[in-house]
């Protein structure tokens, strides 16, 4: 029928737009983020007095080595606090942290979320702090992390994203999620940081003025994404976000395809949930007010994530490719064939600049044979998102597996 094929041909064309609008996307920042962004001037030379907000869910494998490490910051010790979120911890745990010189705030929630913790904690702790930093209950910081947030802050900035690298990769699925996170880095990070853009945020080695922040996450009651929310409001109010590549902070990587897809489940849910929510403040801001940053935000929360680019990709190539086994149909397939191609050799370029030379070694090579279940994993979380976003998906720490 006619309008079959009409139907089918437009929807070919608005996939192929779709994805090469990605790849170009993609390509543009990885390009970018190759070269040095502006260097900015200290305005001011304070050291300010930071909350260290470590918010943990039965996080009882991993939170004591998190909370002595982060007391060893190369910072006045009077000038910060470590203060650790316990929810749902064993009491061991509990008197283990009482030992340390943290502040302990125990939390319990009929469904628990990481902005009700961080709401409970600022609520608690009062307003004698002027930067909350953010870290995950695995997070490791390198000893400079909290000076170099505040130098960003003497620059003028009032949210700073560090740069958050792997702290294991003891399998091929911990090898795929810390390469995965670097190009994300790269591109969403320093590459739009380069073009003067805001980087995007990533849930933890983040900082913020206190008090903007805390009056901010009141007004937040995400299940899972906080941070996408929290961003999106940032880019709505056009405060520009800063990416410090050089202020590290270790984050242990999934280590099993299960967590990996829950995982990333979580993350796709959350992103189409606020791309519902904000596409039409995005477009209006943007062709009202002139808010690329918003709006190119926005345009995140619904291009495909880069697992999923390069799979469909390389499978729409390959189909288009069958042209050569079907010489009647060359001409009709081989340009389709062709696009797909150009847009492949786009993400490979992408890839290529946006992983670290670290990872060019045999065990990457290894872990590139768990791609394609990656990939699966990923496109069948497409169909699993239903009600994913309203309920606590907790990732577990801490349990180290054998590298086989």
């Amino acid at each position: 029928m006619d309008w079959l094929k009409f139907i089918a041909n437009v929807l070919e064309y608005v996939i192929f737009i779709y994805f090469a609008f990605a790849a170009i996307y993609i390509f543009i920042f990885a390009f970018a983020a190759i070269f040095h962004g502006k260097q900015h001037v200290a305005s001011y030379n304070k050291t300010r007095r930071i909350a260290i907000l470590i918010p943990g869910y039965k996080e009882d494998a991993v939170i004591i080595e998190v909370a002595k490490d982060a007391l060893k910051q190369n910072y006045q010790s009077k000038m910060f606090d470590v203060v650790i979120i316990a929810d749902s911890f064993q009491s061991q745990t509990i008197e283990k942290l009482k030992e340390l010189p943290v502040i302990l705030i125990e939390v319990s929630f009929e469904k628990s979320t990481k902005s009700k913790a961080l709401n409970a904690a600022m609520k608690t702790i009062g307003d004698e702090y002027d930067i909350a930093c953010i870290l995950d209950a695995d997070n490791l910081m390198e000893p400079e992390f909290l000076s170099k947030i505040n130098q960003a802050f003497n620059q003028g900035f009032m949210v700073v994203q560090g740069h958050r690298v792997a702290k294991n990769t003891n399998t091929p699925f911990a090898i795929l999620d810390a390469i995965s996170e670097e190009v994300n880095n790269h591109i969403f990070r320093k590459g739009h940081r380069v073009l003067g853009l805001s980087s995007a945020l990533i849930g933890s080695g983040m900082a913020f003025d206190y008090h903007f922040f805390k009056k901010t996450m009141l007004e937040v009651d995400a299940v899972g994404g906080f941070d996408k929310e929290l961003e999106l409001r940032l880019l709505m109010g056009r405060k520009k976000i800063e990416y410090l590549n050089d202020a590290l902070v270790f984050d242990e990587k999934v280590q099993k395809s299960e967590v990996f897809a829950n995982q990333r489940k979580r993350w796709l849910s959350a992103q189409f949930v606020y791309f519902r929510r904000y596409f039409l403040s995005g477009l209006k801001h943007l062709l009202l007010k002139g808010n690329i940053d918003f709006f190119d935000k926005v345009y995140q929360m619904i291009s495909p994530p880069r697992v999923l680019l390069l799979g469909m990709s390389a499978l729409f190539m390959l189909f288009y490719g069958l042209a050569i086994f079907f010489p009647f149909l060359l001409n009709l397939l081989a340009i389709k064939f062709v696009a797909w191609l150009l847009i492949m050799i786009l993400i490979t370029a992408s890839f290529l600049l946006a992983i670290p030379g670290a990872f060019y070694n045999k065990k990457t090579l290894h872990a590139l044979f768990s791609l394609p279940k990656a990939f699966v994993l990923m496109l069948l979380s497409l169909f699993k998102l239903k009600g994913a976003n309203k309920r606590f998906i907790h990732t577990e720490h801490g349990t180290t597996i054998t590298d086989k």
